[in-house]
């Protein structure tokens, strides 16, 4: 084990190289853990094809599910940076194919979430609202909200989304439902639904109450309702992180 700049150290675990924090209670919420592999005494045979393993079929172990496959089911290298491998790392073919997709997340929406938008703020039940510049900390653990004045909301502590869309407004889900309610309603920047707003629940740290957020955008905001879009996905990934 080495250390390394900016509180992160680099472990090797029998999956690979992993650059993770030095406090575990600073890791992304979008992150996985690693899986614990199939023992190879349980695993006679390919977990995919039903191939016998024999001294010129080796086996090898998914680095995202922890099967058991022959190379020919587990040949691919992808990134996996919701594990924290530095390189890419062997998965199956039904997670590498969930990897690849997530890449899209990790490569574009990120930097729309941390880059921010604007949108008009309301707290709770307050009849007030400022106009707040809202975006993704680099470590992603958390919301910031900047106006006239500051506030934040960690992510970890956040109990339910919802993104409002135009002609469609989802009622109170957790993230799983709601996820699924907006696969089914699919919101993108040139389709005919477009993200207005989001509105969530959370806990403040120190407090069990709910609080409520409500971030509106303007109707001709299209980086709001990118960055709307952006959050939806991170929302995806929020719930699988927690179902683990």
């Amino acid at each position: 084990m080495s250390f390394v700049p900016d509180g992160k150290k680099l472990v090797r675990s029998p999956s690979g190289l992993r650059m993770i924090p030095e406090n575990g209670a600073f890791s992304s919420p979008f992150s996985l853990d690693e899986p614990q592999w199939v023992p190879d005494k349980e695993c006679p045979r390919c977990m995919q094809c039903d191939t016998k393993f024999d001294f010129l079929t080796r086996k090898h172990h998914c680095r995202r599910c922890g099967k058991c496959f022959c190379d020919k089911c587990c040949s691919k290298k992808v990134l996996l940076p919701r594990m924290c491998f530095v390189d890419p790392v062997r998965q199956c073919a039904e997670c590498s194919l969930v990897s690849q997709k997530e890449m899209e997340f990790y490569d574009k929406q990120i930097k729309v979430l941390t880059n921010g938008a604007t949108f008009t703020v309301t707290l709770g039940t307050s009849e007030k609202s400022e106009s707040m510049v809202c975006r993704l900390s680099n470590n992603h653990r958390y919301l910031f909200l900047d106006g006239d004045s500051h506030f934040e909301v960690e992510l970890s502590r956040v109990s339910s989304f919802q993104i409002l869309t135009e002609g469609f407004t989802p009622g109170e889900k957790d993230i799983h439902t709601y996820t699924s309610l907006l696969e089914s309603q699919y919101i993108t920047e040139g389709g005919n639904t477009r993200a207005s707003g989001m509105l969530l629940q959370y806990k403040a740290v120190g407090s069990q109450d709910l609080q409520q957020l409500k971030l509106n955008a303007r109707e001709d905001n299209k980086t709001a309702s990118a960055w709307l879009v952006a959050m939806h996905k991170a929302a995806k990934l929020l719930y699988e992180s927690r179902d683990q």
